[in-house]
């Protein structure tokens, strides 16, 4: 046995050792193989950790200044507007002249003729319901709008990142942006005030007069007739407002240009560097007024204005003990000209705004348009 095998070896040996220093070499090269496989695997762990890491920085430097532009919305943008709205609201819808005409004619009845006193009257009726319907509107679309101005924003951040644009770059395009087009698209929300206030409070009187015109000052309201009232004004002046047209009371044809001219009134000269940021301007603009054109966006709008009016009407109905049928139109006008203060307050103390914030529709309505933008035009 011990012979044979002697035998094997001397006549096998070279193909043994040769076979075991083929397998020698292939489990070395198996183990640097291993090895260099492990290595390999965990840089790859590495650089994903790190690439997470510079992702996850980026996205929380980008959602802070998110939160920043959202704070200048809640605290600068939208107050602005709601403070510059409520001056020029009381400047053009003034009564008090009218009401001290009517207390003249009481005190001097050679001062009024009838005709006189009966005109007076109309122009306190209509100015009384367009100044209170012009103020709810434009609180309320206001509102909405400025909210559809956050959101594009939010959502642009946020394609910026899904794109995989570099972080730094990012950041500084970000900064860059904020620091220009994002003041120049806020200020947008100042564009009903600033250009197109008596364009509006003309149409929304147009609405108040075909409404009123049936009714008289000895007519008997009660509150329902009177929340009819304001919504067939409301429902009158979109009727007038054809293919969306109410949508230019709030956003500029060019914004580019008026952004322009806005930036030269108040710094006093053309700065051509901003040219990079009025063309995102263009673009943000373009999709806001998409927004606003959807009927998604029609439906939030009517149920919010229907919301608000009947707030306002209930507000009415708690200042004034009414019989059940009604009161004289004359005695609620005072009360329904006065609703108009209420409205306008600055949005922290507006409860109106928060009542239109806290609908479940309206949620919704952000929460699918911040997922699903418009496309760019």
């Amino acid at each position: 046995m011990l012979a044979s095998a002697r035998g094997f070896w001397a006549r096998h040996r070279r193909k043994i050792l040769v076979s075991m220093g083929v397998a020698g070499v292939g489990y070395a090269a198996y183990r640097f193989y291993d090895a260099r496989r492990a290595q390999l695997v965990r840089v790859q762990q590495l650089r994903a950790m790190e690439e997470q890491a510079a992702e996850d920085l980026v996205k929380d430097q980008l959602q802070a200044h998110f939160e920043k532009v959202k704070r200048i919305c809640d605290t600068t943008t939208l107050p602005l507007a709601m403070h510059h709205l409520s001056d020029k609201v009381a400047s053009e819808l003034d009564i008090s002249k009218l009401t001290d005409k009517l207390r003249q004619g009481k005190v001097d009845s050679s001062a009024l003729t009838p005709k006189e006193k009966y005109d007076t009257w109309e122009e306190i009726k209509i100015k009384s319901f367009t100044k209170t319907v012009s103020s709810m509107w434009a609180m309320t679309l206001l509102s909405l709008y400025v909210r559809v101005q956050v959101t594009i924003l939010g959502r642009h951040l946020y394609l910026d990142i899904a794109r995989g644009t570099n972080g730094a770059q990012l950041q500084a395009e970000s900064d860059t942006f904020s620091e220009n087009g994002h003041k120049s698209f806020l200020a947008m929300a100042d564009y009903l005030v600033t250009d197109k206030i008596t364009a509006f409070i003309t149409q929304m009187q147009r609405a108040a007069t075909e409404v009123l015109k049936e009714k008289q000052l000895k007519d008997r309201m009660n509150m329902d007739q009177v929340l009819q009232t304001v919504i067939q004004i409301l429902d009158t002046f979109m009727g007038l407002c054809e293919d969306n047209s109410w949508i230019n009371y709030l956003v500029p044809e060019n914004p580019s240009v008026y952004a322009q001219l806005m930036a030269v009134s108040s710094s006093g000269f053309d700065d051509s560097s901003l040219l990079n940021d009025f063309r995102k301007l263009d673009q943000l603009m373009s999709e806001t007024r998409i927004v606003l054109a959807s009927d998604d966006f029609r439906n939030i709008m009517e149920r919010s204005l229907r919301k608000i009016a009947e707030v306002v009407v209930e507000d009415l109905a708690v200042q004034i003990v009414t019989p059940g049928s009604g009161l004289p139109l004359a005695t609620l006008l005072p009360k329904v000209g006065h609703l108009s203060s209420p409205l306008l307050e600055e949005p922290n103390k507006n409860k109106h705004i928060q009542i239109i914030r806290s609908m479940p529709e309206v949620e919704l309505f952000y929460t699918f348009l911040y997922a699903n933008m418009p496309p760019e035009a």
